[in-house]
């Protein structure tokens, strides 16, 4: 970037990016499309990846290359996860290798790279590996970056201690896709060659992905390890560890600093955020662990009612492990499919939203007078529960919002609740 684009893209760092483009620039050093592209690159970094925006040198790639990209907190996982293989391993013995195959605009690659003492970036898009070896050469310039095939430069390379793999989940056409088979590379095909390869490989996928499915697909003998990771109670992440030496599997749910492994030793991994290192990982055995669940009786909506409702994060709600769940924290699920749970005492480190409970009512329309009173707004969810929720707004009669939320749900016997309450 030469000197009157990168003042250009100071000075406008904080400017709506399609009036510029239709203001125009008139002078005539200054590199517009490309400008426009930084400028709208660091706007997305301030909330994705907040330590890259605040350095001017970082540079950008196209809006959908950002959109697709790692945030800062997923890269810093995955970071922490290397650290702790490495660590697991005992590689002190010898060099220590990161081969990143799909490089993409190298967030994660930036990160993970730090916990070794060699890493390789490959990226075949020739737009992509310009802006990415930049930023690796500014960020970490013990790393090699190669445009190439990522396939080609793994049956060329020697054994190396991680090889990761973000196949893309984009047809020809430009259309999602989701399934392992359908992603470029598709990473059945090459699995042998990778854990021939590789100590570890780490592999990251949709997260519209059945973690089970991609297990039984990879090879269950081989799948060590399965991250569920979330941000802000958003699934964003599926991570899955592999090894051509087997292991009992290990199921882990993070969201924010909130950490829970379904079986086996429940101390607390550390935070997202922070570059810290992650404790040992406690194992779930077999796959067939996720049976019934447990669940109290039907909750009456006359006489005392337990305080405290639990709703699992997103994780915990991708995985599924709410038998395990209950179990851990001593709570009792609603109903099979409400995913709901309850406590007559406050757990303060539950891994999801905590409420206080202050009414439970029917449909009926007396028993809707009493609990809702003068209620004139509310947030709804519904839970295994016949209307949609615009529907059940319609029928309440409440605008969207305040500080009262609405569990709409079925109980065992079939009868439909409200489960009035608050944070």
């Amino acid at each position: 970037m030469n000197e009157a684009t990168f003042n250009y893209v100071r000075q406008h760092a904080d400017d709506d990016v399609s009036l510029l483009a239709l203001r125009g620039c008139k002078d005539p050093d200054v590199d517009l499309p490309y400008a426009l592209q930084q400028i709208e690159g660091r706007q997305t970094a301030r909330q994705k990846l907040p330590s890259w925006a605040a350095l001017d040198a970082i540079q950008y790639p196209v809006h959908l290359s950002m959109e697709q990209c790692s945030s800062e907190a997923t890269a810093r996982y995955k970071a922490r996860l290397c650290r702790r293989l490495l660590e697991a391993s005992n590689f002190k013995l010898q060099t220590s290798k990161l081969l990143d195959l799909t490089g993409g605009f190298g967030v994660d690659f930036i990160f993970m790279s730090e916990a070794f003492d060699e890493a390789v970036y490959v990226e075949r898009n020739d737009a992509l590996y310009q802006v990415a070896s930049a930023n690796i050469a500014l960020l970490c310039p013990h790393a090699t970056a190669l445009c190439a095939d990522g396939i080609s430069v793994l049956q060329q390379s020697g054994h190396v201690t991680v090889v990761f793999l973000d196949p893309a989940r984009r047809d020809d056409h430009g259309a999602r896709t989701y399934g392992i088979a359908d992603c470029t590379p598709n990473v059945l095909d090459i699995r042998q060659t990778l854990l021939q390869k590789a100590d570890y490989v780490v592999l990251k996928l949709s997260p519209m992905l059945d973690w089970r499915k991609a297990v039984h697909d990879l090879g269950e003998q081989y799948v060590r390890e399965v991250h569920i990771v979330s941000v802000a109670n958003e699934c964003k992440e599926l991570l899955l560890v592999l090894s051509a030496e087997g292991a009992p599997l290990a199921l882990h749910c993070q969201n924010d600093d909130q950490h829970f492994c379904p079986m086996g030793d429940l101390s607390p991994m550390s935070p997202m955020s922070p570059m810290s290192h992650i404790g040992p990982m406690s194992h779930i055995g077999p796959m067939s662990h996720i049976g019934p669940i447990s669940h109290i009786g039907p909750i009456s909506p006359i006489g005392p009612i337990t305080p405290y409702l639990y709703e699992p994060n997103a994780s915990i709600m991708k995985a599924g492990c709410f038998a395990q769940l209950a179990a851990h924290y001593g709570v009792a699920h609603i109903a099979p499919n409400s995913h709901l749970f309850l406590a007559p005492r406050l757990i303060a480190d539950f891994p999801g939203r905590i409420f206080r409970i202050t009414a439970v009512t029917t449909m009926n329309k007396r028993d809707l007078k009493r609990a809702l009173g003068s209620l004139t707004q509310a947030n709804i969810a519904t839970r295994n529960f016949p209307l949609s929720v615009a529907e059940l707004r319609r029928r309440l009669k409440l605008k969207d919002g305040g500080e009262t939320y609405i569990f709409a749900t079925t109980q065992t016997d079939g009868t439909r609740i409200l489960i009035v309450c608050r944070k």
